[in-house]
């Protein structure tokens, strides 16, 4: 097996910082990287297109096996690194998450499972490889100033891709119940934004303008959890994330997800993970 530091790049954020995309062909050698075999997290989004190869990452301490072809997504807040991988073939593109409509984001946060498995010489398979291509040419020729607005098009046209993929795989009724789930998702995408300092349900049914008890019902009806439980999850997940790839102790970390003593932020914690936040800490990073 290839070492995965080798095969894998992540990049210095220069030339991503400039244009807001940047997208590195897999077997592609010469290119800035920095280690990727150490879990952490990047402020902007990355996509993964593999043609080819047998994979193995860790994402929010969730192990992902698979083989091409197969579409990845990291978003900005997640934890994640590369355990190994062989034979890889594809592209690596990340972008300013700024730079990408608000509902065609949240679509890829809420409906692409990772991985996305791809059919074998699929028509949409090779469509995101004309694509993937077409942008890395363009970004290596880059003669002029409109081939950055050239790659931006590309961006777009190749995540509506996926977002009409997604879409068409997931064949959502346009019924009744499809108004649960936007209720359902509308309220997670509210968690991520506002755990720290949202910690009633009240405040999350107040800015969906629908009843606790509507909220409640229809959260716990589609998870099996009710709106206090994921609003408690959101905030032990960024924790995990600070206690694994962070050297903040536990007060500072509770302090940091919207809890000012840390003695119930412990208690919390253990009785969502079953592990105290040292115990917790000492597990996945040993």
């Amino acid at each position: 097996m290839k070492n995965k530091n080798h095969i894998i790049k992540q990049f210095e954020l220069s030339p991503l910082a400039k244009a807001g995309i940047i997208i590195v062909n897999m077997e592609d050698q010469d290119v800035e990287k920095h280690d990727i075999s150490k879990p952490h997290r990047d402020n902007h989004c990355q996509l993964m297109f593999a043609v080819n190869g047998t994979f193995r990452l860790n994402i929010d301490f969730k192990n992902i096996e698979f083989t091409a072809p197969a579409l990845i997504c990291i978003f900005p807040e997640q934890v994640h690194h590369i355990i190994a991988v062989e034979n890889p073939k594809g592209w690596m593109i990340s972008f300013d998450p700024a730079l990408v409509s608000k509902e065609v984001l949240q679509l890829l946060e809420n409906k692409i499972s990772n991985p996305f498995l791809l059919q074998a010489e699929s028509k949409f398979g090779e469509q995101l490889h004309i694509l993937m291509d077409l942008i890395e040419k363009v970004q290596l020729e880059n003669t002029n100033s409109y081939s950055q607005k050239s790659i931006h098009s590309l961006l777009h046209a190749l995540l509506s891709l996926i977002a009409g993929e997604i879409v068409a795989a997931a064949a959502i009724d346009k019924t009744k119940e499809n108004r649960s789930i936007i209720i359902k998702e509308s309220f997670i995408n509210l968690t991520k934004e506002h755990f720290k300092t949202w910690k009633q349900p009240a405040q999350y049914a107040s800015a969906l303008s629908i009843s606790v008890a509507h909220l409640n019902d229809t959260v716990k009806s589609l998870t099996g959890s009710p709106v206090s439980v994921h609003i408690q999850e959101a905030s032990v997940m960024e924790a995990k994330r600070l206690l694994y790839f962070t050297d903040n102790s536990v007060k500072e970390i509770a302090y940091e997800v919207g809890y000012d003593e840390a003695v119930y932020f412990g208690k919390l914690f253990k009785k969502v993970t079953s592990l105290t936040p040292l115990e917790f800490r000492k597990k996945f990073r040993d």
